[in-house]
């Protein structure tokens, strides 16, 4: 909980580096103008292409593909590379234990237990589809505000309780932050030093009840004071997102190459 808040905090805007706001403010690249309805959609579709895919070829020419999009995004390389060295972190033990687990023709025997080559190609297409699919999310969507997201899902007709916790979230994070760095430095004031004992593990049990309680009161002040502004549950988008010919050209584009995956899937099927 204090890491998720900590990096919270930290991803203030007055906390960013003049390069990363230049290159997010930046207006001269043909992806970042695309429509962010036009992006969303295409995220997702390419997600759904690219897990039916089974062929190393092609899941290494999607995996190019992605590159090229964030390399077309300017993003920065290593926050990008570290986002996604995160999500690797996550399944390195299933790639790991594939081999091990999956019959096949072994390759080499670690302590006994036998390799597989299968599970190995089994491991390297996971890898190839999560990360192909991270870095086009990065690319498409990671460049777009969050009240922006929110906007063009609202337009895309998600439903209208998911778009307000999206837009809340992104509102009243820095809040919730604040909130929690009060209460550490009362306890600090206190003299609380954390160790490993019972006391720490009570405090911050103390602290995570503390800190939902006064969110929770929070959110009551929130919803009054919105309500006496005349809120009636739903947002009224005010912005100017048109569908111009960049973005026509943009979805034939990724139309016809996504259509072209699942057709050469579907001639040769899996490839090694």
């Amino acid at each position: 909980m204090s890491e998720l808040l900590e990096q919270a905090g930290q991803a203030r805007p007055d906390r960013m580096s003049q390069d990363d706001v230049s290159v997010i403010t930046s207006n001269k690249m043909w992806i970042r103008m695309l429509d962010p309805r036009v992006r969303i959609v295409s995220v997702v579709a390419f997600a759904v292409t690219i897990v039916q895919l089974s062929s190393l070829p092609l899941l290494a020419v999607s995996l190019g593909l992605a590159f090229f999009l964030m390399t077309q995004a300017r993003l920065p390389f290593w926050p990008t590379a570290k986002r996604v060295a995160m999500m690797d972190g996550f399944i390195v033990f299933l790639l790991i234990m594939l081999p091990f687990t999956t019959p096949g023709q072994a390759m080499f025997h670690i302590l006994g237990f036998a390799a597989s080559f299968e599970g190995l190609q089994k491991a390297i297409i996971i890898l190839f589809k999560a990360n192909a699919i991270v870095m086009t999310t990065l690319s498409l969507l990671g460049t777009l505000e969050a009240v922006t997201l929110g906007h063009a899902l609202a337009r895309l007709k998600v439903p209208d309780s998911l778009v307000h916790l999206l837009l809340f979230t992104v509102r009243y994070i820095e809040v919730l932050h604040a909130e929690y760095r009060r209460l550490r430095t009362a306890m600090k004031c206190r003299g609380f030093s954390p160790s490993n004992s019972w006391h720490t593990y009570r405090s911050v049990g103390y602290l995570v009840g503390m800190l939902l309680i006064r969110s929770f009161e929070r959110s009551e002040r929130i919803l009054q004071a919105m309500k006496c502004r005349g809120f009636q549950g739903q947002f009224h988008i005010l912005d100017s997102i048109e569908f111009t010919r960049r973005d026509a050209v943009f979805s034939s584009f990724a139309s016809l190459v996504m259509l072209t995956l699942v057709a050469l899937e579907v001639m040769y099927g899996p490839v090694a």
